[in-house]
């Protein structure tokens, strides 16, 4: 077996907490262990066309364990299909090329679901390849969890425990909206642990009658006040069955003109989605009589230093993964498996996404304790 002796490691896609964990996790381990050179690539696949790469040392690892974001920078261009002065090109060819000359022998990408859809289109072209996964929406399919997560439920959290005070003296709806297009693990998360009456997520379409008769119970009840935690991209049924027979049309669809055709249609219908939350405060406010106020928590939910478990994990992901790379192991995501690890191939993980079951244990509690979810 060829040991290797030079390896690049880049973050691509969103940034979020434990990112800088991961790359001094994957680096201290790769040069203390196993003396392997470490490059940093500057702003994910992007720097590695551009060839803005700094090696990695002691003193650039040191004192990042606790900083949010990344060192290193990040983009979310697709390689496969650049824009390039005005034309789309596939630049994989110059990847291969950057990184013979540069000496990568492997590639460490730290990323999403599009990270894992652009490594495994660059190990197509020959290239050695080993993931991680990071997101704080918990959607990267085959591990337990994904670094940033954590945190964000944390964040979010803590906003939906402060907005109690403003909702309960007002006598009002406060719409907390959460970071979430595909899937509502941080919502539910943060709706679960933050008490919130009312939880929407993508997984499960929405009536806005029920979430209405919900809340009015509660009026009747004595409790004149609701904190409603949605996902940004929870859906009401009619917009549900919309999106369901398109993706349904997406799957029949056997030439590029179909394909093009329904993708623009999505475009429109995702368009049209946008402002969602501020429609549903505006329904409930009309519907219910209470005075309905949203706060959009935005890009806040991935700043910041990383909450504990998220270093824990991302220590631990980047350590298993140098290990990956001194045995010669590529091709796969290092994934959580209970207090371990499992390296997964990334052909299982690309194009594939963890959504919340209906019967998951965090949809149970929150039915027991009596949240809606407007099913």
């Amino acid at each position: 077996m060829k040991r290797i002796k030079r390896i690049g490691i880049l973050t691509a896609g969103g940034d979020c907490p434990g990112l800088n964990a991961a790359i001094r996790a994957v680096g201290k381990a790769a040069m203390g262990l196993y003396g392997i050179e470490v490059i940093g690539i500057r702003d994910g696949f992007l720097g590695l066309i551009e060839e803005r790469m700094m090696a990695l040392d002691k003193a650039t690892l040191a004192g990042i364990l606790t900083v949010g974001g990344t060192i290193l920078g990040t983009s979310r261009i697709k390689p496969h299909r650049m824009e390039v002065k005005g034309e789309v090109r596939d630049v994989r060819d110059v990847i291969v090329k950057n990184c013979k000359r540069h000496g990568l022998e492997a590639l460490v990408c730290i990323g999403g679901g599009g990270t894992h859809k652009n490594a495994l289109r660059l190990i197509e072209k020959g290239l050695n390849i080993i993931t991680l996964p990071k997101t704080i929406d918990n959607d990267v399919a085959m591990t337990d969890t994904s670094f940033g997560f954590d945190t964000a439920v944390g964040i979010a959290t803590e906003a939906v425990d402060r907005l109690h005070s403003t909702a309960h003296s007002h006598h009002r709806i406060i719409v907390a909206e959460i970071m979430g297009h595909r899937a509502g693990w941080l919502a539910l998360g943060a709706g679960l642990a933050g008490g919130a009456d009312v939880i929407l997520i993508p997984e499960i379409p929405y009536n806005v009658k029920k979430i209405v008769t919900a809340i009015q119970r509660r009026s009747r009840h004595g409790t004149n006040f609701s904190i409603v935690a949605v996902a940004e991209g929870a859906l009401s049924r009619d917009d549900g069955a919309r999106f369901k027979a398109v993706q349904a049309r997406k799957a029949r669809a056997t030439t590029e003109k179909e394909l093009l055709k329904i993708k623009g249609d999505l475009a429109e219908l995702y368009h049209q989605h946008a402002g969602n939350t501020m429609r549903l405060a505006a329904q409930l406010e009309r519907l219910t009589g209470l005075e309905s106020r949203v706060t959009i928590l935005g890009y806040v939910q991935r700043g910041g230093a990383p909450s504990a478990v998220d270093r824990l994990l991302a220590t631990r992901l980047g350590t298993a993964c140098a290990e990956l790379i001194r045995e010669g192991v590529f091709g796969v995501m290092v994934a959580a498996r209970g207090e371990g690890t499992q390296a997964v191939p990334i052909n299982q993980v690309a194009g594939k996404r963890k959504q919340v079951r209906p019967d998951h244990p965090w949809i149970a509690s929150a039915r027991a304790v009596g949240t809606c979810f407007g099913d």
